[in-house]
């Protein structure tokens, strides 16, 4: 087995976890099984993560299309959000891990929403990984959200239309100050990224595996890294101009 290379892990990982229905299907569970089992899954990767000092960790936890979904899974899924997010601070404390979410918040519950602020009021001062859960969260409507921003602020007069750049449209998306992903990962063997960070993935390396969230474990997370670590960013460069600054 291949030996990680500290120097050379992503600086931001991000995450679409998927397949806890189907990892619930194949044992003929209910749902709401593999999705709790999914939570466990978190937990390690979260673990894992601040351990091998990613700075950046995004799980794409629930999103805007998610609503959809037959009403009794949705309160479900809120219950179980409730319950990892009040569970997690003392781990998170322990790991000295900030809390961050992104999305549409005012879609979510009051309660739920109460939970998030007290966890991010909790661990504002911890130095280490952020942790960031995409909720109620939609690419699109993040980008449409950001476009909206700039143009009452054109309209008001407070921004020269002929400035806005890519940097300056970032700081108007949810995850203004953090870095773009290097790193995706999807797994349960789907290969989209579903409306996930469409503008922040622009340059990501993206992988694929078959095996659903809740059997994903820190040899699958390993697994990945290796991948990732095999692979030339060139970023639109050459391989040999790449050489050459590294030179």
């Amino acid at each position: 087995m291949n030996t990680l290379k500290p120097e050379n892990l992503p600086a931001h990982l991000a995450v679409i976890m998927d397949g806890n229905g189907r990892w619930a299907k194949k044992r003929m569970l209910r749902r709401i099984v593999g999705h709790q089992k999914g939570v466990e899954t978190v937990r390690v990767i979260v673990e894992e993560c601040s351990r091998l000092g990613i700075r950046y960790l995004t799980l794409f936890a629930f999103s805007a299309e998610n609503w959809l979904r037959p009403k009794t899974e949705v309160k479900a899924l809120m219950a179980l959000l409730k319950q990892y997010i009040r569970a997690e601070i003392a781990r998170m404390m322990q790991n000295n891990i900030r809390f961050n979410v992104i999305g549409n918040r005012v879609d979510l519950p009051v309660d739920i929403n109460r939970e998030i602020d007290n966890a991010i009021e909790r661990t504002a001062g911890n130095s280490g990984m952020l942790l960031t859960l995409a909720l109620s969260y939609g690419g699109r409507q993040e980008i449409v959200s950001a476009a909206k921003r700039l143009a009452m602020d054109a309209a008001a007069g407070h921004l020269d239309p002929e400035a806005i750049d890519e940097q300056i449209f970032s700081g108007r998306l949810f995850t203004a100050g953090i870095p773009d992903p290097d790193l995706l990962i999807r797994t349960s063997g789907e290969m989209r990224i579903s409306n996930f960070l469409l503008w922040q993935l622009a340059y990501a390396e993206l992988y694929f595996t078959e095996v659903n969230w809740p059997d994903f474990d820190r040899n699958e997370l390993a697994r990945a890294f290796r991948e990732y670590q095999s692979r030339e960013r060139r970023f639109g460069m050459t391989s040999d101009q790449l050489r050459n600054e590294e030179a």
